[in-house]
């Protein structure tokens, strides 16, 4: 039995590399991108001009774009999904959102189109997407799952279903706050490792299975410890949409979360200025000007 025909609208940080890994995986994959510079980044896969198009030519689509607006153009602007006469039954969208957007658009996307929805926000990073070894964390109706499954599972090595549509992106808000504070933290770690006059890199290896390893401390630590910044590996801006993501879902369930209030209020402060710079080096803000 053939595969189901993919298209994906969004080639960018993460994009890219999960479209590679799915052709890699024998998935035939169509695209689209608002910047087409971005195609050199995914050699072999159809390039189309529009998310009509895409829809148009596949079976599922996936979305991994920047936020919520984005979500919703791609979906009915000028040249949206629901533009298609046919096409597509189902989106799986990868994207970073607001629960309540997903809602929206979820309802309204098959009410114009007979479309089904899967959130299906991702985390792990870039090099995770190329690996097939993403975390995925998926909301919606249990017939919708299985299908996008068959193709997440290519993608990812902890696949969840852990909710009704939006749920996904309700664990996505709560995965955000955590790294979140994670990255500003890592950047406090840093400043008071080198403060303290310590072989500051031998610090993740020396808490390693102890109650403060994590992921942050093994991956983004080291990161900044090197001042490794270039090529990004993500993007401030990402991170502090996030983040203002976050603490509007805080705020909706009236929570009074001081720490986390902190750390984006400093995240934010860094990403002001610096929203194309890798996220990873808000540990700037702690680094003493040389004299």
């Amino acid at each position: 039995m053939s595969k189901p025909r993919i298209g994906f609208v969004g080639i960018g940080i993460m994009g890219a590399p999960m479209v590679r890994r799915l052709m890699a995986q024998g998935w035939s994959v169509s695209v689209w991108n608002l910047e087409p510079e971005r195609y050199a980044e995914v050699p072999g896969a159809t390039v189309l001009d529009s998310p009509a198009a895409v829809r148009a030519t596949s079976d599922i689509v996936i979305f991994c774009v920047l936020h919520g607006d984005a979500v919703e153009q791609c979906c009915f602007g000028p040249h949206g999904m629901a533009r298609a006469a046919s096409g597509a039954t189902l989106l799986i969208d990868t994207s970073t959102i607001n629960p309540d957007t997903t809602l929206v658009l979820a309802e309204r996307l098959k009410k114009e189109t007979g479309m089904g929805w899967v959130d299906a926000p991702i985390s792990g990073g870039p090099v995770a997407a190329g690996d097939g070894a993403l975390t995925i964390m998926m909301g919606g109706a249990d017939d919708d799952v299985a299908r996008a499954t068959t193709v997440l599972t290519d993608l990812a090595t902890n696949l969840t279903h852990i909710g009704a549509l939006s749920a996904g992106q309700t664990a996505k808000i709560i995965n955000q706050a955590i790294v979140g504070i994670g990255y500003v933290m890592m950047g406090e770690t840093l400043a008071l490792a080198e403060a303290a006059g310590i072989d500051a890199a031998r610090l993740p290896g020396a808490l390693a299975g102890g109650m403060a390893d994590s992921t942050v401390l093994r991956r983004i630590y080291p990161q900044q410890q090197a001042r490794d910044y270039l090529p990004p590996r993500s993007y401030a801006r990402q991170l502090d949409k996030d983040l203002k993501n976050v603490m509007t879902f805080v705020k909706a369930h009236n929570l009074e979360l001081p720490l986390l209030a902190k750390a984006v209020e400093r995240y934010h402060a860094f990403a002001a200025d610096n929203e194309m710079v890798d996220g990873a080096a808000v540990a700037r803000l702690y680094e003493k000007p040389k004299s």
